[in-house]
């Protein structure tokens, strides 16, 4: 009975000790992924201005293939997590050959998925605008501008899924320094090629600023430069970072690592799918509802989308973390990662959603100026502020799920929830029952908190039972 007293001693020292050694590694790794966040937050809402100052026209013309461009992305991100979760535990492991063979399937699958989305994109550029019920009076500028947006699709898929194996092996700094630069050369090329040659007054003096007046065309030019940049930057760095650098390895498919990555990938990539097509019936259910709750709900989501930073940023940190303890073998270590990294999450998320919930009416103010867009968007502002501790949770238990490689059930939860809980929910609130938008928005936070129940659920019968 001693002995085994003090064993459980030992443990629950070991355990603490690892609690506190860990909250480095946490901070270390997320919060360059939560600056690039940020910043690329930031950088969505100065192109929306720049382009809004054309007109509408040239919002519309942005804006409507916009759902088209975040689903690809966010697609070719969920392969990458295949390669985040395989290569995070070959390192914990210590095992440098297979996460380098890893990294050698990444350069595979990005000939792959640049060759293809390059060929789809380019090839449907003329008729996407139509396929999203664009105005014909827009189709024409809208088809290319996703035209020249996609030409770099090659460098745009090597940014995210190379950027994706430098954060496997503990490398954030370098994604969002690259990204960082790739955004300040987006807005510095949208001011020189949006707008014409025009007079500016600086400090008295009139300057002449050069420009070259493409408009849309322009814009659309500024970010493909800017993307092939980043691209480039970031294939460079993977090429010389020394856990991951794919040199001398083949890029011919080899089974043993490729079919892994695979099997965590295709369910994250169905996921981002279906639920990519949700948000698009969601948004559907919501226009329905008329002009000031569109509005309104509009704003609120540009809005909400800065106060996901520190989720999100946090979530890399805990599917690499994740990684590393699982490949070592270490319970004591992904013990002490889980309670750190959910108290830090929910301590952040309180803080952003206190923010979100105490300033939401002038935040709504910035975007708008209808008395009734405002009163709307910034009670249902309110009501996801309270949730976001929830939801912050709900992020970062994912991120440890994609770590253990665990991707199967969280893509079942997050179908069910999303098109049970939300649509099916917001269409028996608005059609049935004639209620309005935030009837809908609690429709939305009721899908993340039985999220947050499936995944916590998951994780204890799964990834923490194997640290028993």
């Amino acid at each position: 009975m001693n002995t085994d007293k003090a064993t459980n001693n030992e443990k629950e020292t070991n355990n603490t000790v690892s609690a506190k050694q860990i909250l480095p590694d946490v901070v270390r790794l997320a919060w360059p992924t939560m600056l690039e966040q940020l910043m690329q937050t930031a950088v969505q809402y100065i192109d929306t201005f720049m382009v809004g100052s054309l007109g509408t026209l040239a919002t519309a013309a942005v804006g409507c293939t916009a759902t088209v461009n975040w689903l690809i992305g966010s697609a070719i991100h969920a392969l990458a997590i295949g390669f985040l979760a395989v290569i995070a535990q070959a390192l914990g492991a210590q095992d440098t050959r297979r996460a380098k063979k890893a990294a050698a399937q990444s350069v595979l699958m990005v000939l792959i998925i640049g060759t293809f989305t390059t060929a789809v994109t380019l090839s449907l550029a003329g008729v996407i605008p139509k396929w999203m019920q664009a105005d014909e009076s827009i189709r024409e500028t809208a088809s290319t501008y996703f035209f020249i947006l996609y030409l770099p699709m090659f460098f745009r898929t090597a940014q995210i899924i190379f950027g994706t194996v430098l954060r496997a092996a503990g490398d954030t700094k370098t994604p969002m320094r690259a990204s960082v630069l790739v955004n300040i050369v987006n807005v510095a090329l949208n001011f020189l090629l949006i707008y014409p040659t025009r007079q500016k007054t600086l400090f008295g003096a009139e300057i002449t600023v050069p420009g070259a007046g493409l408009g849309v065309t322009g814009a659309a030019i500024a970010s493909a430069a800017a993307l092939t940049l980043g691209g480039i930057l970031i294939t460079v760095a993977f090429l010389r970072h020394p856990a991951v650098s794919p040199r001398g390895e083949s890029i011919r498919p080899q089974k043993d690592v490729l079919v892994p990555c695979l099997k965590i990938a295709l369910p994250n990539m169905g996921q981002r799918f279906l639920t990519s097509l949700g948000y698009v019936v969601f948004a559907g259910c919501i226009n329905a509802l008329g002009e000031i709750a569109t509005a309104a709900h509009t704003v609120a989501n540009t809005v909400e989308s800065a106060f996901y930073v520190p989720g999100y940023g946090m979530q890399t940190a805990a599917a690499t973390l994740t990684g590393n303890a699982i490949g070592a073998r270490d319970p004591a270590r992904q013990k002490a990662l889980s309670r750190v990294i959910v108290l830090l999450e929910v301590g952040m998320m309180i803080i952003s959603g206190g923010v979100l919930f105490a300033f939401a009416p002038g935040m709504v103010k910035l975007f708008s100026k209808d008395a009734q867009v405002i009163a709307l968007g910034a009670a249902v502002l309110r009501m996801v502020a309270l949730s976001e501790p929830f939801y912050g949770v709900s992020i970062v238990t994912e991120g440890m799920l994609q770590g253990a490689g665990k991707t199967g059930m969280p893509f079942i939860f997050n179908i069910i929830c999303m098109w049970g809980v939300r649509i099916g929910g917001t269409l028996l609130c608005t059609r049935v029952f004639g209620l309005g938008l935030t009837a809908a928005w609690g429709c939305m936070i009721a899908n993340n908190m039985a999220l947050l129940v499936c995944f916590r659920i998951y994780y204890r019968h799964t990834v923490g039972r194997t640290l028993r």
